[in-house]
């Protein structure tokens, strides 16, 4: 315990775990008394897999009544958004569901929570962009995650695509959270090796990023009642501790045998832990320099964490010294004392992202040396994660981390 944290903590209103779960979810929400609900997936979920038709039928048979949207796609744009609203709308025909679920990965998820406040009068997505001056009327969220790794389903944000311009935008609020977060680990069988080191990645950085991010009594919540994001404290640390461990064991054992279901099951509590720890602490440098790297590159937003998180690792030895050597030792990295622990611990990180088959220098990423200034500046404009990074010179340190990312130079003094 820290007596000087100052928590905000929004998770799930409920949280369902385990093998085989997904059966438990009409009754459930018969029991909560929901009648009539959108169901957001894509034709994988609806043509491959059973799923779908046997959640609509059990539900229907407790008189829940489903409209499925199958139309989600990867990286949702707000024009996929806005069109998925007037076409459920359509469906719908004036009446008015009580209940959206999700069922996909992150890209799903977020797409649903968009819908959340689109679907019940129509608006436009972009008029939920940016800091809003009440929390808007949404409709409430279940989300079944597929993959281990994005956590949308504990955190308040929807991240969509401006076409216009191709940048990301967020429709940001506690309102968007799942009152409903059912992992059922069985949903990620399915998932082949490039999806689970992704998202595996993804969440081992949401994990350590949040892990050791600004302290919770230095966060800026700019006056706000009710911030999605506070800044990291002993519960968050809690979660991301095991979330950390759960990767460290299980990360590459998924991504070597899929079949693996003892690491299956252990990466779908790593993600959801590690959501849990960033869906309250908040991110920073890893993900603020990954979207910039990702808009020149159009990587996988995975990888894009990926390669930068030894980088930003490296920057923090002396920052966060303490956690380091706490990381350190969850995945036995051996060495004669703390120093050399925390000295080689960004090392065994980059290795391991070498395993998992993802670039481990933005050179390699097809990035030339003329790009970098543009990079860091484009990654500096992400205010909000900027902010949350624990050192004293921001600017120069991203600098600096782009710099050492792009040519592969880890160890340096700092």
């Amino acid at each position: 315990m820290r007596t000087n944290d100052q928590i905000h903590f929004c998770p799930p209103a409920r949280l369902i775990v385990g093998c085989g779960s997904r059966t438990q979810l009409p009754a459930l929400l018969e029991r909560l008394g929901y009648k009539f609900g959108v169901l957001v997936t894509d034709t994988f979920f609806s043509n491959q897999t059973p799923w779908v038709k046997e959640y609509v039928d059990a539900a229907a048979a407790l008189g829940i009544e489903t409209v499925v949207f199958e139309g989600g796609k990867p990286d949702p744009t707000t024009k996929l958004c806005d069109d998925a609203t007037l076409e459920i709308r359509s469906k719908l025909g004036g009446i008015r569901p009580d209940h959206v679920i999700a069922l996909g990965g992150g890209s799903n998820i977020d797409l649903a929570k968009a819908m959340c406040v689109t679907l019940p009068e129509g608006k436009p997505v972009k008029e939920f962009i940016g800091t809003l001056p009440a929390a808007p009327h949404a409709l409430h969220l279940i989300a079944l995650p597929t993959t281990a790794g994005t956590g949308s389903e504990a955190t308040p944000g929807a991240i969509l695509i401006d076409p216009s311009n191709a940048t990301k935008v967020a429709v940001m609020d506690n309102v968007l959270r799942p009152v409903i977060a059912l992992i059922d680990p069985e949903f990620t069988y399915t998932c082949p090796p490039r999806v689970t080191a992704d998202s595996g990645v993804d969440a081992l950085t949401h994990a350590l990023e949040s892990y050791i991010t600004l302290d919770s009594f230095e966060f800026d919540r700019d006056g706000h009642p009710d911030p999605g994001y506070s800044g990291r404290s002993s519960l968050t640390m809690l979660f991301a501790h095991q979330a950390i461990d759960l990767c460290a064991r299980f990360l590459i054992r998924t991504y070597h045998d899929g079949s693996d279901t003892e690491a299956r099951i252990g990466m779908a509590y790593a993600s959801h832990y590690a959501a849990l720890s960033y869906g309250g602490a908040g991110l920073n440098a890893v993900h603020g320099i990954a979207y910039a790297v990702a808009g020149l590159t159009h990587q996988s937003h995975g990888s894009t964490n990926a390669v930068m998180l030894p980088y930003v690792i490296d920057a923090l030895r002396t920052t966060r010294h303490k956690e380091l050597v706490v990381v350190a030792r969850l995945f036995g990295v051996d060495a004669p004392n703390e120093q050399k622990m925390v000295q080689q611990l960004p090392f065994f990180i980059r290795e391991m992202i070498s395993q998992l088959g993802i670039p481990t220098t933005l050179k390699d990423f097809g990035i030339v040396q003329e790009q970098l200034p543009a990079l860091i500046d484009d990654a500096l404009a992400v205010t909000r994660l900027a902010k949350a990074f624990p050192v004293a010179d921001v600017a120069a340190t991203y600098a600096q981390i782009v710099h050492r990312a792009w040519a592969g130079e880890l160890g340096k003094a700092q």
